[in-house]
């Protein structure tokens, strides 16, 4: 059994900004991931992204993916494993791994948490039929295997990640039937929706999705329109034919891992749902145990890629062998996260993470 000072977890933009950091730090680190390609959901987005040139401005996301594995390449002490899917953390620091069906372990004196977030589903009649699939299994399945599904589509949910996978699977050459959303505004930025509007996509507001309709597969949705307290107003349902149903309505921190040291968690509705605590090092209860991006509090891959950094920082520290920059990289990726947080759709993650904050000294 191998035994490395640091094992990430994740390979998304969190872990790879982790692990870049603890490497130059001089830590013997351990990157692990369970899909084929680094990156995580960078690897599947083809948009540009905003911000400062700090943040990848203009640049889309599978690029990102790109340059931030090109900075790992040089570290002799970084092992990078994929299609590694870890099945278990154990209270000595154990980690037990599934790699093309060969059971291995591995052991680290710090583990460093980075495993992102899952994709949440609806309940309706008929939404187990074939041709229903959600917004980031949508962008694998097109900007990944090439391959498209279906000719018309309705989503379902108009946060950032739904009106992008819009315009995306138009890119595609799918027609978007309409976007529809619970609420009574636009989720998302306006500029994602103003485009799509422009291209003639209707969004339906203050709406859900009330069945899927078909046999074998999906050939049409009903839609009903909701009051204010999201009940359903009589003789309001419509149908729109469509190939596919994209849903796009969230995603859920994936705390598991972190659970299974019996690291204390809690339930935030602002940061996604249940998330491990921690305190202002990325630390969980558990000493040793560290957590960053989007399974401590769902929000922006660049948000992701800050904590990242900040994360793995702490984490040298805590190994007595801090990173030689870290009195000035500290309060520099801490300024890129309030830079990032401060304004209208950064207020839900600052309420959460002071709800986690207070959290974490109630225990």
């Amino acid at each position: 059994m191998r035994t490395y000072d640091v094992c990430i977890i994740g390979g998304g933009p969190s872990g790879l900004c982790a692990a870049q950091r603890c490497a130059e730090a001089g830590l013997n680190t351990l990157l692990l991931d369970r899909s084929p390609s680094l990156g995580g959901q960078l690897i599947k987005q083809t948009h540009k992204f905003f911000g400062s040139k700090e943040h990848y401005a203009k640049v889309r996301g599978i690029d990102i993916a790109k340059l931030l594995q090109e900075k790992l390449t040089s570290f002799e002490n970084i092992t990078i494993l994929t299609e590694t899917t870890v099945v278990g953390i154990y209270e000595d620091f154990v980690v037990s791994t599934l790699h093309h069906n060969q059971y291995k372990k591995i052991q680290a004196k710090a583990i460093l948490c980075a495993v992102g977030a899952s994709e949440k589903f609806l309940a309706f009649e008929n939404n187990d039929l074939p041709q229903i699939i959600g917004a980031g299994a949508l962008q694998t399945l097109v900007n990944q295997t090439h391959v498209v599904p279906g000719e018309t589509m309705v989503m379902i949910g108009s946060g950032n990640i739904g009106l992008i996978v819009s315009y995306q699977m138009m890119q595609a050459g799918m027609k978007v039937n309409a976007i529809i959303e619970a609420n009574d505004c636009i989720g998302g930025y306006k500029v994602h929706a103003s485009k799509l509007r422009r291209l003639g996509v209707p969004i339906h507001t203050k709406s859900t999705i009330k069945k899927a309709i078909g046999t074998d597969k999906l050939e049409a949705v009903e839609i009903i329109q909701l009051d204010e307290h999201y009940q359903e107003i009589p003789n309001t349902s419509r149908i729109i034919p469509t190939d596919v149903l994209c849903i796009s309505v969230g995603l859920s921190p994936l705390h598991q891992l972190t659970s299974m040291l019996n690291a204390k968690s809690a339930y935030i509705q602002e940061l996604g749902g249940w998330v491990p605590l921690l305190d202002d090092t990325y630390q969980c209860s558990v000493p040793g145990l560290f957590a960053c991006g989007d399974m401590v509090g769902i929000e922006e891959a660049s948000s992701a890629m800050m904590e990242g950094h900040l994360a793995a920082l702490h984490v040298c520290a805590y190994l007595n062998q801090s990173h030689p920059q870290a009195a000035e990289l500290i309060p520099y990726y801490e300024n890129q996260l309030y830079e990032l947080r401060n304004g209208v759709h950064g207020a839900k993650t600052l309420k959460g993470i002071l709800k986690r904050k207070e959290a974490m000294n109630a225990q």
